[in-house]
């Protein structure tokens, strides 16, 4: 599994002109699910995802986390990130979550966000989705389990 976040001030995603989740300040995570992962390791994701610091203290060092800052999380499912690109020039998907397996794990991710969190949007797995979002920093960490 990988959770590529990023520090945004902003962001949002539609699907179909219509914006189906938006926070202000927080984290937008893309999440890429690969055939090993399960519902454990995808507990054990979301919890490191809100406690990982990547907000600023008042001293401008990296200290606190999303939860800290009471900022939003979106999640956005892409199965692109589970790509294999280490040799040719198109990506192979073959190390991917099946569809049926990846939309079951990415709706746990959802309820294990809103349970331990709450302050969370989302995108449409599956959907052909236009993501908006104003990068602070640029701050961007990719998480893998």
């Amino acid at each position: 599994m990988k959770a590529l976040l990023q520090r945004v001030k902003s962001a949002r995603v539609d699907v179909g002109g219509e914006c189906v989740g938006e926070i202000g300040q927080g984290l937008l995570v893309f999440l890429g699910l690969e055939k090993h992962d399960d519902n454990v390791a995808v507990s054990k994701m979301m919890s490191r995802l809100l406690q990982y610091r990547v907000f600023s203290d008042t001293d401008g060092k990296m200290n606190k986390s999303v939860v800290d800052v009471e900022g939003g999380v979106l999640l956005v499912s892409q199965f692109t990130l589970a790509a294999d690109t280490k040799k040719g020039r198109r990506p192979g998907f073959s190390l991917a979550a099946e569809p049926e397996v990846a939309e079951a794990l990415y709706e746990y991710a959802l309820a294990e966000l809103t349970q331990l969190y709450g302050k969370v949007a989302c995108g449409k797995f599956g959907a052909d989705m236009q993501v908006s979002l104003v990068n602070d920093g640029p701050v961007t960490f990719m998480l893998e389990i």
